[in-house]
C-alpha cells in the first residue's frame, strides 16, 4: 500500500506510466495548420489599412514604371480599332462625340471617371470589413489578384487610349472641358503611364464591386445598384475616350482570374463563406447565431 511502484510476475519493480494532463492540447498536424491558415479570420484594421496603402503604392509605382512604349502602344491601338471595325463594334467615337455634346453630362462623367473608381471600391471594402468580416479576406484576395495580373497586361501589351490615337477624331473630354482629376490628361499626365489602357481596371474594380454587392447585399435596391455600377462605368470609360470596349473585356478576364485564385485558396466564393469567421461565430450568443441563420 502506498508504494510508487508495482511488481511484475517476475518480481521486478515496474515504473508506472507518467501522468498525462487531460487539458494538454494535442499537437496539430501540418494539414491542420494549413487548413487553419486558409480559414477566414476577422481582419485587423491597422493591418488592412497598411496593406491597402502599400499595395496601391506598389501598384502605382510598377504601373507607371513600365516603359512608355509609345510607338508600339499606338500600333496596338490601331490593331484594336481595326479589329472592332471588323466585328462591326467600333462605336467608341460616336459615343464620345454624342456625350461630349451635352456639357453637364460629359463633365459629370469626367468626375465620375476620376473619383468613383476609388471611392466606391474603398467603400465596399469598408462595408465588408464592418458587416461581413468572414467574407472580407476572400473578396480582398479577388481584388488584389485582379490588380496584380493587370500589371502583367500593362507590361506585355502597351496600349494607347482612343483619345491619344493618331488619325482619329476622338475628343479628350478632360482637356476640352478643363475638369479636374484625370491622371491621364492635363497637368497630371506626366505622373501616370499614358499607355496602360489594357486591361481596364475601372471595369475590373467596378465589376468586382458590383458582383460583391449583388451577391452579399440583402436589399433589392442595393443589388440593382450593384449591377448598374459596372454598366455605368463602361459607358463612362468609352464616352470619355479613355478605353476601348475590348479593354473592358481585358478587365473582366483579370477579374475572373482573381475569383479563380480566391476560390482555389478558400474553397468557396466570397459570398459562399460565413458572414462571421468561425471563431467569432463560436463566441456569438445563440440569439445572434439564430438571427444570422434566418437572414
Amino acid at each position: 500500500m502506498g508504494e510508487a511502484t508495482v511488481k511484475t510476475l517476475e518480481g521486478q519493480k515496474a515504473t508506472p506510466p507518467p501522468m498525462v494532463e487531460e487539458d494538454a492540447p494535442a499537437p496539430r498536424s501540418r494539414s491542420a495548420r494549413f487548413r487553419e491558415l486558409r480559414s477566414p479570420r476577422r481582419p485587423r484594421i491597422w493591418f488592412e489599412i497598411l496593406l491597402i496603402a502599400v499595395s496601391y503604392w506598389t501598384y502605382s509605382l510598377i504601373r507607371n514604371a513600365v516603359p512608355e512604349q509609345k510607338t508600339q502602344a499606338l500600333k496596338n491601338a490601331d490593331w484594336i480599332w481595326d479589329a472592332q471595325k471588323a466585328m462591326g463594334l467600333a462605336f467608341e467615337e460616336s459615343v464620345n462625340h454624342a456625350v461630349n455634346s451635352v456639357t453637364w453630362l460629359i463633365v459629370g462623367m469626367n468626375y465620375y471617371y476620376a473619383t468613383l473608381h476609388f471611392i466606391v471600391t474603398i467603400g465596399v471594402l469598408v462595408w465588408l470589413y464592418r458587416w461581413h468580416p468572414g467574407r472580407y479576406a476572400a473578396a480582398r484576395l479577388v481584388l488584389f489578384a485582379t490588380t496584380g495580373v493587370a500589371l502583367v497586361g500593362y507590361y506585355l501589351y502597351p496600349l494607347a487610349p482612343p483619345r491619344l490615337m493618331n488619325g482619329q477624331n476622338f475628343i479628350d473630354t478632360v482637356l476640352v472641358h478643363q475638369t479636374w482629376g484625370s491622371m491621364a490628361s492635363g497637368d497630371l499626365k506626366n505622373m501616370s503611364n499614358q499607355y496602360a489602357a489594357m486591361p481596364s481596371m475601372h471595369i475590373g474594380w467596378s465589376l468586382w464591386c458590383g458582383l460583391i454587392i449583388f451577391a452579399v447585399a440583402s436589399a433589392p435596391w442595393a443589388k440593382i445598384l450593384g449591377l448598374l455600377y459596372p454598366v455605368a462605368t463602361l459607358v463612362v470609360i468609352v464616352a470619355t475616350a479613355n478605353h476601348f470596349w475590348l479593354d473592358a473585356v481585358g478587365g473582366m478576364l483579370c477579374l475572373a482570374f482573381g475569383f479563380a485564385l480566391s476560390y482555389a485558396w478558400y474553397r468557396a466564393l466570397p459570398h459562399q463563406l460565413p458572414k462571421l469567421p468561425v471563431r467569432d461565430r463560436e463566441r456569438e450568443p445563440k440569439r445572434l447565431r439564430s438571427a444570422e441563420a434566418e437572414a
